[in-house]
């Protein structure tokens, strides 16, 4: 349940200035984007354009995150989360509350991204994301709320990012928020400590649920229920994929990833293969159209000089 406190903050009206206590900087607020246990974001204006402003009653929850984006920013290559731009605190209303602003991510999320380009970008997609968990993991955390809606399609080209990182977790700790869909601990499937494992089995989740978009209820939990409905999907191929991230057989996102690079492979020499076929294909046509051409142009040369004789012959039969 939403306290009085944070209720409060969730009914700032548009156009509403914040002003940063510490270093002065100056958001307006254009709407809400959302809000959940640990604060409420704000999309605002900047003077140097659009970002997305989280405020909450709770400094050290702020504290947490901002260390948390810190973090990212140390794992080089990764684009996951959104970078931090700002942390302070606005005092209004005779109270102060703790706010970070950090880059606004824009995009379809990743089940409308799916559903709009198809189901050949999920690998491609799942292959960013744990080259992104992997750093995340040697770095010490854990996401630990990974699920659909938090996940965002940038581009072109196509770049998954995270917009929320509330529920990331120091590694051997309780997981801190979770979504019952996405949670192993939901599922009778494993523990809710943070760990490797923990973050995989939701990637696993996040998989089914691009087959599933409306999701489901479980009946008994564990493989014996969501195995047969990744086989008789689109997700079949990725069954022992899936299947290993459920059952904790993979301890390393890269271990996750390189299953899926082998279960693409096949796909990418097949599309590789046609693409050399198409390529050699327009190379003798383009071959055969220009002999065509060179042909006609020695014939059109032949047919000039023959009338160019018959005509000389003429003119000198004319003479004598």
């Amino acid at each position: 349940m939403m306290n009085h406190s944070l209720k409060s903050l969730c009914n700032l009206a548009q156009g509403t200035a914040i002003r940063g206590k510490w270093h002065g900087q100056h958001y307006t607020v254009i709407k809400q984007l959302g809000y959940g246990a640990n604060g409420v974001v704000y999309l605002v204006r900047t003077a140097d354009g659009q970002a997305a402003l989280k405020m909450s009653d709770n400094a050290s929850s702020v504290t947490s995150e901002v260390n948390v984006l810190k973090s990212f920013t140390k794992v080089q290559g990764s684009a996951l989360g959104p970078s931090l731009l700002d942390v302070d605190d606005w005092e209004q209303g005779g109270g102060q509350t703790s706010f970070y602003v950090m880059e606004f991510i824009k995009g379809p999320d990743l089940l409308s991204f799916i559903q709009q380009k198809g189901h050949d970008w999920l690998g491609v997609l799942i292959l960013q994301l744990l080259s992104d968990l992997e750093g995340i993991h040697r770095n010490g955390w854990v996401f630990g709320d990974l699920k659909p809606e938090n996940l965002i399609v940038t581009g072109p080209p196509p770049r998954v990012r995270c917009i929320d990182v509330g529920g990331t977790t120091l590694k051997g700790r309780a997981i801190k928020e979770f979504t019952e869909f996405f949670d192993r601990g939901y599922w009778g499937m494993g523990s809710r400590k943070a760990d490797e494992t923990y973050d995989l089995f939701a990637v696993a989740m996040v998989m089914i649920n691009t087959a599933y978009p409306k999701r489901f209820a479980k009946k008994g939990g564990g493989t014996d229920q969501l195995m047969p409905l990744v086989r008789q999907s689109e997700l079949a191929k990725y069954a022992v994929v899936i299947e290993g991230a459920l059952t904790g057989r993979y301890q390393s996102a890269s271990e996750m990833r390189s299953s899926i690079l082998q279960v693409l492979q096949p796909a990418r020499k097949k599309r590789a293969a046609a693409d050399s076929k198409r390529a050699a294909t327009r190379t003798a046509r383009g071959a055969a159209s220009q002999q065509k051409k060179s042909g006609g142009f020695g014939e059109t040369l032949l047919i000039i000089a023959v009338i160019s004789m018959l005509y000389f012959f003429y003119i000198y039969v004319q003479i004598l």
